[in-house]
């Protein structure tokens, strides 16, 4: 079967990973069309705008779209691309599993644990105003479909992944409206997974709890400003941003994502990792039901890093960005199917 696939590339060191991580998921023969747009920072400068329409309509086409990391020009007026992104297509649910490879962080070594952040409303809905001279104001908006169906999320997901606890993040105990919504629809929609135990812990002893044994809280579910904090602190744990995968869900569509930043300061250098979005790339495939071909990727990644093959600069190794996207193309060739 043939996917079409849309790529973004991004700004900064985005076309290089992305051009890496391309390397990675055709060595596992797979039929892909890539259909490429670009978005971002550079594009702002020529079309006045940092996504053209172009792009939201090749990804409803397609449903799945691949996408390095995008800079928004800074004091501009100009809306982040992921934000837009995520509302314009309700890419409600975002998951960022966080998991350690071989020999990379020693002291959290085992850590396995997934974050399933509301990606829609929150703080990150965007609704600020300034209420006189000298005061602004922020709205946190809740609601209770977004909070319930962020939540039926996360109990599926431990269901279909085989895990058997789905923690709720929260500060009720000082937003009892906002952050009171959301417990209320975990506990609603805990009573409709029996077979998997809910868990409920503020956010401040959660950060605690990560650096501690982060393994019990086992699948997060949470709202959009606490899950991603949580969420770069769990890339913390296992090597950092270069490391960690990202997804963003909809009922409609998927964007897989790099969640590090663009790194201006080594573009064209060849130093850039491209782990971050070739374990995106993972997560991709399992989504195009081509369960083989993800686990074929996942295996060459920590078979990698358990030989001691090649690493990016980053992470202790003289590796190119190219040079360590081969050698992963070469074992995923010749891994069995």
């Amino acid at each position: 079967m043939a996917h079409t696939i849309t790529l973004v590339p991004g700004d900064g060191i985005g076309p290089e990973v992305a051009d890496a991580t391309r390397l990675v998921v055709e060595a596992t023969g797979i039929d892909v069309v890539w259909e490429v747009h670009h978005a971002g920072a550079e594009v702002a400068e020529k079309r006045g705008t940092t996504l053209p329409p172009e792009v939201i309509e090749s990804i409803r086409r397609n449903k799945v779209a691949l996408k390095g990391p995008i800079g928004t020009p800074i004091g501009k007026g100009f809306k982040s691309v992921n934000v837009t992104l995520r509302q314009t297509l309700d890419l409600y649910a975002n998951v960022r599993p966080i998991k350690s490879l071989p020999a990379l962080e020693p002291r959290f070594e085992g850590t396995d644990i997934v974050i399933v952040r509301e990606n829609t409303e929150g703080l990150y809905a965007g609704l600020e105003l300034m209420i006189m001279p000298g005061i602004a104001q922020s709205i946190k908006l809740i609601t209770e479909p977004a909070c319930t169906r962020i939540c039926e999320y996360a109990f599926a997901y431990a269901e279909r992944m085989g895990r058997h606890r789905v923690t709720v993040i929260h500060k009720a105990n000082i937003m009892k409206l906002s952050d009171g919504l959301l417990l209320e629809c975990f506990r609603r929609v805990a009573q409709r997974h029996p077979r998997i135990e809910p868990f409920e812990m503020i956010v401040d002893a959660c950060a605690m709890q990560m650096v501690r044994d982060a393994n019990k809280l086992d699948v997060i579910v949470t709202e959009n400003l606490y899950g991603d904090i949580l969420s770069d602190l769990g890339a913390g744990l296992v090597g950092g941003l270069g490391i960690v995968p990202g997804s963003n869900i909809g009922e409609q569509a998927a964007v897989f994502e790099a969640v590090h930043g663009t790194a201006p300061d080594i573009v064209g250098k060849g130093l850039a990792n491209p782990t971050a979005l070739i374990q995106s790339a993972v997560m991709m495939l399992h989504h195009m039901n081509e369960p083989r071909a993800a686990d074929r990727v996942a295996r060459a990644i920590v078979e990698n890093f358990r030989s001691g093959g090649p690493r990016t600069p980053d992470l202790g190794g003289s590796a190119s960005t190219m040079e360590f996207a081969g050698a992963l193309a070469r074992r995923v060739a010749v891994s069995p199917a």
